[in-house]
């Protein structure tokens, strides 16, 4: 039988409710017993001690047959409730009014009627003649002869008759009253304790049936927008719970949604990559087979000229290789950077000249702006140096000839602003969407073959920082970023940095 939380809840209260309103009945039937045999003996203490007094029951001779039947008679007659007995020293019956056969026992424990008569608390118990183990209240009192004790009188005060009225009285309007107004209580607490705990565990069902609905193998849905609740100000443990749980359904289905889109992207990637491999490698292809079948009758000018296609074609497929092995690297996390203060105008400085001859050679000039006091910056030189290099040879392969390459740096704050920016076509606004993320073309010519501006976004946000694509009046494609000018600023970002990418971000 499969029950819920809270039937089952449910159910262990009744049994506990019933176990405790059938404990309560019982010791309230019992104390009123014992607080009936406290009182009738009460009263009743002294009885033996003056029937003891007033009447003659043993003489020199003995027990007086007669004068004990006679008298235990009258009393029995009298009082229905009482039994009387005659005991020797040693507690052995020796006189009696009871019927022939009624006395089950020979002898009575004199230790209760030592207590009684020591002024014990009450009620005291004691056996019962008519029963080999019952025990019942009496009154006692020791018998003298001439100054010498002979024996006891024992006074059973609830006789058999009173037992049997008793049983057939247990039936009785104040009894059927008592029990009905136990039920009546237990049938209250246990209404009451239902309905606490149908209102306590409806946050807990609500939450079984949203953590029923969620289907770990699909994908996650958006949880409904709840009230937040503050762990540390809460005392709700289900609350606590559920806000637990639809933070971590929201989380998961960021982290759904983000493992979708870096898929699809890699998807991307891997498309574009092994698109941008096929044309130099079926050309590198096919100049290296026409050197091959044409050996002997190419000149030795077209030789050439076919070895440098090939080796170009090889170059640029190496560069892509290269290119995505570093982009791995930076993903997966096998690159940190490594922090410490260097000269950002030194750096441009090396930029320039490695670009010199290359831009000389397309007729674009490189232009340097640097703002009055800019310090040093505090990153990874190694990886600074291949932001901007990437940043350099993407724009000088596509600003025309006559064009213009500029690099600024300027103080922000905490931070040094690096923009470079170039007078090539730009980029479009619908190629903007994911552009540090996934390939894109500009008239049909992929730029950079896709893995320049990731690297760089990628090196970025190592250091905890972003690169954005501005718009500037008469200037084509427009990048800025910045960089922290104190060591401890860096490594506050790098340490972020590295705890967004370790939760998926």
């Amino acid at each position: 039988m499969r029950l819920t939380l809270t039937q089952r809840l449910s159910l262990v209260f009744a049994v506990l409710l019933l176990v405790c309103c059938g404990t309560s009945a019982w010791m309230q039937v019992r104390s009123n017993k014992m607080h009936e045999l406290e009182v009738v003996q009460g009263l009743s203490r002294d009885l033996a001690q003056h029937i003891a007094h007033d009447t003659v029951l043993m003489d020199a001779k003995g027990l007086m047959p007669d004068a004990v039947r006679d008298l235990f008679s009258q009393l029995m007659l009298v009082n229905p409730s009482v039994e009387v007995y005659l005991l020797d020293p040693e507690g052995r019956i020796v006189g009696s009014a009871a019927p022939e056969g009624r006395i089950r026992r020979e002898r009575v424990d004199l230790a209760p009627i030592q207590r009684l008569l020591k002024g014990d608390a009450l009620p005291v118990l004691g056996d019962d003649p008519r029963s080999l183990d019952g025990r019942k209240v009496f009154s006692a009192a020791p018998l003298q002869v001439n100054g010498k004790q002979v024996g006891y009188l024992y006074v059973v005060l609830l006789s058999e008759e009173h037992d049997r009225f008793a049983e057939r009285g247990a039936t009785s309007a104040a009894l059927n009253t008592a029990l009905l107004s136990i039920g009546l209580v237990a049938l209250l607490c246990l209404i009451a304790g239902l309905t606490a705990f149908a209102l306590i565990t409806r946050p807990l069902r609500r939450l079984t049936e949203t953590v029923s609905r969620f289907d770990i193998d699909g994908a996650p849905v958006t949880p409904p927008a709840s009230v937040p609740v503050e762990k540390a100000a809460s005392h709700d443990e289900i609350a606590i719970l559920d806000a637990t749980f639809r933070q971590m359904q929201a989380r998961l289905g960021e982290q759904w949604r983000s493992l979708t889109r870096q898929d699809q992207e890699r998807r991307e990637l891997v498309a574009n990559i092994s698109h941008d491999l096929r044309t130099p490698l079926a050309s590198l292809h096919g100049y290296l087979e026409t050197l091959s079948l044409k050996d002997t009758t190419l000149s030795p000018a077209d030789r050439r000229r076919y070895l440098g296609i090939a080796l170009d074609q090889s170059r640029k497929v190496g560069g892509l290789a290269q290119s995505l092995l570093e982009l791995v690297r930076l993903e997966h996390g096998f690159v940190q950077p490594v922090l410490e203060r260097f000269s950002l105008t030194d750096l441009v400085q090396d930029i320039f000249q490695k670009f010199e001859l290359t831009a000389e050679a397309r007729q674009v000039e490189l232009k340097a702006t640097f703002a009055p006091n800019v310090s040093a910056a505090c990153a990874d030189l190694g990886l600074i140096e291949r932001v901007l290099t990437n940043l350099f040879d993407n724009a000088l392969r596509h600003t025309p000839p006559g064009g213009e390459i500029e690099l600024a740096l300027r103080p922000q704050g905490p931070f040094i602003e690096v923009t470079v920016s170039d007078t090539g076509p730009g980029i479009a606004a619908e190629l903007r969407e994911g552009l540090f993320l996934r390939p894109f073309n500009i008239g049909g010519a992929r730029r950079d073959g896709g893995l320049g501006l990731r690297i760089v976004h990628r090196i970025l946000q190592l250091h905890g920082r972003e690169i954005q694509l501005i718009d500037v009046p008469g200037r084509g494609a427009t990048f800025r970023f910045s960089l922290p000018v104190d060591q401890q600023t860096a490594e506050q970002l790098a340490v972020r940095s590295m705890n967004l990418n370790s939760l998926g971000k």
